[in-house]
């Protein structure tokens, strides 16, 4: 049974939290979950229930995150990455398993660019590493949106801005997914001191994506109708990664996370202790005369 702790750090008068599910017998190193900007320490049911059987999990409201204090102006990677290698730190452990979906996509892979000596291996989900000015535009309306005040009309724009919304491409769970990202954005909007503020960096201090990767064993996984990256992009940017592996989640748009969610989870765990990954149940498509369930109350 895993044990829970929460503890509260500070890094340049920055005040954040990371939260640990410890295992005192794992089978491989802990598991740091990253994900989107609006995304904090308690968003990830499905990944915990797979992976506290085989290691400690930690999750995080880093800074201008969750519960964290806002960051200071600027660009703010640098700092992010830091935040995490201080809760290393703190945690005492010499590496980690990095797990980064979407936003959280550039944090880890900013982390093993820095130390790669503390990254175990690596599993970047849903990886933004080409974004269009279109694209850029669309989540500028939502910001507007969002300052004026207008939070339906910005969480309408933010959610069809992330989700593949052409009927004639089948995504299981594609309603679900889109009510639950809407009402997490109404949810940010309505609650969040710094929600405006976490949108605006997402849009404009995007992660560089450059300069490969070597030393850190990579898994990147894309949904095959990811409208925020295609899969093509995601596959080109896997290849800068030396040994990298690439696969493509059947039926599932950017939002993997949330239509596939027990895959994934699957996928990752299998990834993070050296199991055969080609018989993954992330690679095999849903079955479409009865839509899936299991998973989808964990969000909705």
């Amino acid at each position: 049974m895993s044990e829970e702790t929460i503890r509260s750090l500070s890094l340049g008068g920055v005040s954040y939290a990371y939260r640990l599910l410890h295992h005192p017998d794992g089978a491989t190193d802990p598991v740091m979950v990253l994900g989107g900007a609006l995304q904090g320490m308690f968003g990830w049911p499905q990944m915990e229930e797979r992976l506290k059987p085989v290691a400690s999990v930690i999750t995080a409201d880093l800074p201008g995150m969750g519960t964290a204090e806002p960051l200071p102006p600027g660009p703010s990677t640098e700092l992010l990455c830091r935040a995490i290698e201080h809760i290393l730190d703190d945690l005492g452990v010499a590496r980690i398993n990095l797990f980064g979906f979407s936003y959280g996509a550039g944090l880890a892979f900013g982390c093993a660019r820095r130390f790669p000596a503390r990254i175990a291996r690596l599993a970047l989900g849903g990886v933004p590493s080409h974004i269009t000015d279109e694209q850029c535009a669309h989540w500028e309306r939502a910001a507007e949106e969002l300052r004026r005040g207008a939070v339906d009309a910005f969480a309408t724009l933010a959610t069809d801005g992330l989700l593949c919304l052409d009927e004639g491409r089948y995504v299981t769970r594609r309603r679900l997914a889109y009510r639950y990202v809407r009402r997490s954005m109404l949810q940010a909007a309505r609650t969040s001191p710094h929600a405006l503020d976490s949108l605006c960096r997402a849009v404009t201090d995007r992660p560089d994506f450059s300069g490969g990767l070597s030393g850190v064993p990579t898994l990147v996984f894309s949904g095959a109708h990811d409208t925020v990256t295609s899969p093509a992009h995601q596959q080109r940017f896997a290849a800068t990664l030396d040994g990298s592996r690439f696969l493509v989640i059947p039926d599932a748009d950017h939002w993997v996370v949330l239509e596939r969610p027990q895959a994934v989870a699957d996928l990752t765990a299998r990834f993070f202790t050296d199991r055969p990954l080609s018989s993954a149940p992330a690679l095999a498509p849903v079955a479409r005369d009865e839509e899936p369930t299991d998973g989808a109350a964990a969000y909705v």
